[in-house]
């Protein structure tokens, strides 16, 4: 059949079920948005490239597919670079595609060429793969091995160009391959493989499942249910893996941060690791809680790319494969003889249940400014059961990871780039993805909201169920709490701070969002519950206590033991 080349660079997506498309069209763009419009794909159009970048990532997460966001030739392919790093470093199939001038142009031996620059270079060391579609014909074997690349092993970013002389030209071609037909999709690992691992976890007296941020990116969370029912074991979260998996919430807690992780942890005789780098937020597998108890402890991970077996630490029983193949051999093998229950879970489980029923007693309250941690407590309890949750910024974060009520399913954030300004977009991603059905929260600080505040003329524009809870202390808090560890309180706080005239709410209001002003912490459920009533996006400005939010986050000597191979 007889296509141009932006219909088949559509069809090639479709194959992979892909059909959201974020970017700012440009000449080279305009024929594959329009069309992409007509077939029924959610087209989005963003106020800055890197938040379309960061709305492909969330989609990518939510849905366990790869994504796609375009970026006009030169100034628009630049504003996308923070999104392709962040991309690369989250392990995220996200596929950028750029304009570019026609060759003749860029071939020229001139100066002074408007909106040109040499693209493909500039990208290579950020992803997996960078091709330029030269000809018409290449667009098959290069759009093919873009997504090839972006799926396969570790999951990650690849760029793809193509000059403005090539997007008209015509093809004739034979409908699109599914991507079975030319690429690996669900590898399984070997059976003598699976067969040692389930005979070593049928073995173990205390084994623990570490998960981690793969899992939720896999969209695998049924299949780890299962195994982790089989297992009986608790489940230990990464910092990267926040999501809960339903029907698993009571007996899942956090590494480092909960004391029943910790002893679980340390006691443990078998560690069976998902979706996880085992990176320095756990210390990669072998420091801190994971020292005592090493040389009686099973290692088996289950990894995509084999070249990563071994590298943080040895494996006793590596699976190279999918885990959303691998995970269901496991429960295969073991279904016939399930495990007993580890023999401390339930007092793990009473024990998790009273940390976090004592965390939410212990946050200070009455006070105006609102302490963070109350204002962590307050949203998070009136967290919708089945909402999206997103984090942002740097004290902020910190916070919620220890005093957070809620144990959400579906959690956002950039942990292992730690890239700021990402939430907003992240939660326009997810809730696009989510198709605008289930109530997103974003909670945020200040400094990170305003990097893409833009972005909620995009919410309001899409009408989605967003509220956004920033946390405003007017002021860079974690920075100003190195000041004061560096140079000792009173001392000069350089560049972070900024006027306390400063009105989010009403930034939103312009933005045709809905507003909440919040100073006291009993306001801030109420206020929560009004920006979701209010049918609208919205966002609820919390003035919050300065000096807490800089000389009291909670669990900070853990948070700075991820940086012990470091000057940090």
């Amino acid at each position: 059949m007889a296509v141009k080349v932006y219909e088949r660079i559509l069809d090639l997506f479709e194959a992979e079920g892909v059909d959201t498309l974020f970017g700012i069209p440009d000449p080279n763009f305009v024929h594959l948005f329009h069309l992409a419009e007509e077939r029924g794909w959610t087209v989005v159009a963003p106020h800055h490239e890197a938040s379309a970048g960061f709305m492909a990532e969330a989609v990518s997460r939510m849905t366990g597919r790869a994504a796609v966001c375009a970026g006009t030739l030169g100034p628009g392919i630049a504003n996308m670079a923070p999104a392709i790093m962040c991309a690369k470093v989250e392990n995220s199939p996200v596929v950028f595609l750029a304009g570019q001038r026609a060759r003749i142009t860029e071939q020229r031996v001139r100066r002074g060429r408007i909106q040109f620059v040499q693209q493909a270079g500039l990208f290579e060391p950020s992803v997996k793969y960078s091709a330029s579609i030269e000809y018409a014909d290449q667009t098959d074997e290069i759009i093919r091995e873009g997504l090839r690349r972006a799926l396969t092993g570790r999951p990650g970013p690849v760029y793809i160009e193509y000059p403005s002389q090539v997007i008209q030209e015509e093809l004739d071609v034979p409908p699109a391959l599914p991507p079975a037909a030319y690429r690996l999709t669900g590898q399984q690992a070997g059976p003598d493989r699976v067969a040692e691992a389930a005979e070593r976890i049928r073995a173990a007296e205390r084994p623990v499942l570490l998960v981690g941020h793969g899992v939720h990116t896999a969209r695998a969370g049924e299949q780890v249910k299962a195994l982790a029912d089989l297992m009986a074991c608790p489940v230990v979260q990464t910092s990267g893996g926040t999501s809960y998996i339903e029907g698993l919430e009571d007996r899942t807690f956090p590494y480092g941060f909960s004391p029943a992780a910790i002893e679980a942890v340390v006691t443990s005789d078998l560690c069976l690791a998902l979706g996880t780098e085992l990176g320095e937020p756990v210390h990669y597998g072998r420091g801190r809680h994971w020292v005592e108890n090493e040389a009686n402890r099973t290692w088996i991970l289950v990894e995509q790319d084999p070249e990563a077996i071994g590298v943080n630490r040895p494996i006793d029983v590596p699976l190279v494969g999918d885990l959303r193949a691998v995970v269901p051999q496991l429960a295969d093998a073991l279904k016939d003889a399930p495990r007993a229950a580890s023999p401390d879970l339930e007092g793990w489980i009473a024990q998790d249940a009273a940390r976090l029923t004592g965390l939410a007693a212990a946050a200070p309250s009455g006070g105006s400014p609102v302490h963070p941690a109350r204002l962590i407590v307050e949203a998070t309890e009136v967290f919708p059961a089945d909402g999206i949750m997103v984090r942002d910024g740097g004290a902020t974060t910190i916070f919620g990871w220890t005093y957070s009520q809620a144990k959400p399913h579906d959690v956002l954030w950039n942990q292992n780039f730690g890239h700021l300004g990402t939430g907003l977009p992240y939660a326009v991603g997810a809730s696009v993805a989510d198709g605008r059905r289930r109530p997103v929260m974003l909670i945020t600080g200040d400094s990170s909201f305003q990097f893409h505040i833009a972005e909620l003329e995009t919410a309001a524009r899409l009408n989605l169920p967003l509220v956004c809870v920033v946390a405003v202390d007017y002021a860079w808090g974690l920075e100003v709490g190195v000041y004061k560890r560096t140079f000792g309180p009173g001392s000069r706080e350089t560049g972070t701070h900024w006027s306390t005239a400063t009105r989010l709410d009403k930034v939103a209001e312009g933005f045709g969002c809905h507003g909440e002003y919040v100073e006291r912490d009993e306001d801030v459920a109420p206020a929560i519950k009004r920006a979701y009533a209010s049918g609208k996006p919205a966002v609820v400005h919390v003035v919050v206590d300065p000096k807490a939010n800089s000389e009291e986050m909670p669990s900070y000597d853990e948070f700075r033991t991820w940086y012990a191979e470091g000057m940090q």
